[in-house]
């Protein structure tokens, strides 16, 4: 049905341009992605419907992110459309090559990657996407898998040195992780990951999380879109991003990520750190000005030199950069073009 203001094109006249396309061809065709602002972006799934409620996003919120529904609609709800659809697509062109070889392969999983720095949020983002992406018919199996679990044990960060690098590539079990993610990826039916306590700092002896076979896998992570790293002891031509249909990395500005990082070290002194097997109990009886200026120390030292040499150097490599505020709400999106 046509309003009276609004007149059907008549036959034969061209169709008038799709606002999507009007917002690209403002864009010079040299770089490699789509630039979207937060009010655009918005826009591009205004039919789909948000399947979260207040209670689900208060659930999901990390510590010092403090995301809210508004922000799911306006960021997620598009991006979870936008991932149906290449997963959908995906599904399509693997049935497609299994009949040109004549095979019946088990199901291949769709692996999404999350990058970024310390403190930014990806975590948040990562299982908000998997709440969100579990919610569609065609997903109805999420699991999410962070890099943490594949860090060394401490016993052995402490037998190589690497104690004071921990978070930096060369502190996981790399070999470890491609193994499982090669695992994953053939369809097997179940692939055991590690478990990482956070509140112990290390490896948790005899534990592991179970995949069993997800229509999509999350892998969550500070390195996760480095490149094939080369060394006299490695000399895989294998990233871990190799296995990822799709990745993400969350940004901010390096100021920015310092200050959560801090508000959120504030806030662990009065929480986790408290506990009496927290690794971090020495810092629960700091004061504010010392833990202040213990959690910039750390920042500086390791946090930031990691960022600034292993974290920041890939976000160039993901096919969906999310750009935060100092509010934590995500302003820009760049969307890689295919």
């Amino acid at each position: 049905m046509t309003s009276a203001s609004t007149p059907a094109p008549a036959a034969g006249d061209p169709a008038p341009p799709h606002p999507l396309s009007e917002h690209l061809s403002r864009f010079a065709p040299v770089s490699p992605y789509v630039d979207f602002d937060r009010a655009t972006w918005s826009r591009l799934s205004e039919q789909t419907p948000l399947p979260l409620t207040d209670a689900d996003v208060d659930r999901l919120r990390g510590l010092g992110d403090p995301i809210d529904l508004a922000e799911v609609d306006a960021v997620y709800r598009p991006l979870s459309r936008l991932l149906n659809l290449y997963v959908t697509a995906t599904s399509g062109l693997h049935r497609a090559t299994s009949t040109f070889l004549g095979e019946d392969p088990p199901r291949t999983p769709y692996v999404i990657g999350v990058a970024g720095s310390v403190a930014v949020g990806k975590s948040t983002t990562a299982r908000v996407l998997r709440e969100m992406l579990a919610r569609w018919p065609e997903t109805p199996h999420v699991e999410l898998i962070t890099t943490d679990g594949f860090l060394y044990p401490n016993a052995e960060l402490e037998r190589r040195g690497l104690m004071s690098r921990k978070g930096f590539p060369e502190s996981y079990d790399r070999r470890a992780l491609i193994r499982f993610l090669s695992r994953v990826k053939a369809g097997q039916s179940e692939v055991r990951a590690p478990v990482y306590s956070h509140v112990t700092y290390d490896i948790v002896p005899d534990e592991h999380t179970v995949v069993h076979r997800p229509d999509v896998l999350i892998v969550e992570g500070l390195n996760v879109l480095q490149p094939a790293r080369y060394s006299s002891i490695d000399e895989s031509t294998v990233a871990v991003s190799d296995f990822f249909d799709f990745s993400i990395y969350v940004d901010a500005r390096t100021r920015t990520i310092r200050q959560w990082y801090v508000d959120r070290f504030l806030k662990l002194r009065r929480t986790a750190f408290s506990r009496p097997e927290s690794y971090f109990r020495r810092y629960a009886e700091l004061s504010d000005a010392q833990a202040t200026e213990r959690a910039l120390s750390i920042w500086e030292s390791i946090n930031a030199v990691n960022l600034e040499q292993n974290v920041l150097p890939t976000r160039g490599r993901a096919t969906l950069v999310m750009t935060k505020g100092t509010d934590h709400a995500v302003q820009r999106l760049r969307l890689r073009k295919l």
